[in-house]
């Protein structure tokens, strides 16, 4: 699962969610941003109403919430996810191995390597995490329309 800074930085990118089964979020607040949540038929639904959607919580151990508007919520994409999204722009995922220093990012151990074309060349984007490289490729990528 990527981390709330790449969400954060995905959505700020432009990226829209609109909510499906089995899609991952937290809430978008600092005291409440640790718990990861997942949408189902059961104990979380996103309702969608003239006014925006929201998720509401039904009748689970998170009895304190009712539910929560879609701008307090910040989705956390999987993999899968991320990789549908780079759609023809995707090249390929490598694992690395050994220690690397790339840009400001330091690997040690195995990591992951995404290749897209962004801005009409082949880019490379590491992490330690597939998720995360896959999340660095698609914000590059989500800048790069927007500029």
């Amino acid at each position: 699962m990527i981390t709330v800074e790449l969400a954060r930085a995905l959505r700020d990118s432009g990226l829209a969610w609109h909510p499906v089964r089995g899609d991952n979020f937290s809430i978008d607040r600092i005291e409440a941003d640790a718990e990861v949540y997942t949408l189902s038929d059961m104990t979380v639904e996103a309702h969608t109403f003239t006014s925006g959607t929201v998720l509401g919580f039904n009748g689970t151990t998170e009895w304190a919430l009712d539910s929560v508007a879609l701008d307090d919520a910040l989705w956390l994409p999987r993999e899968d996810q991320l990789r549908d999204l780079l759609g023809g722009a995707f090249g390929s995922l490598e694992r690395i191995e050994g220690t690397e220093t790339i840009g400001e990012v330091s690997l040690t151990g195995p990591a992951f390597r995404v290749s897209a074309v962004v801005g009409g060349e082949s880019r490379a984007f590491e992490a330690t995490d597939a998720a995360d490289a896959y999340a660095r490729a698609l914000i590059a990528l989500l800048d790069s329309v927007a500029s």
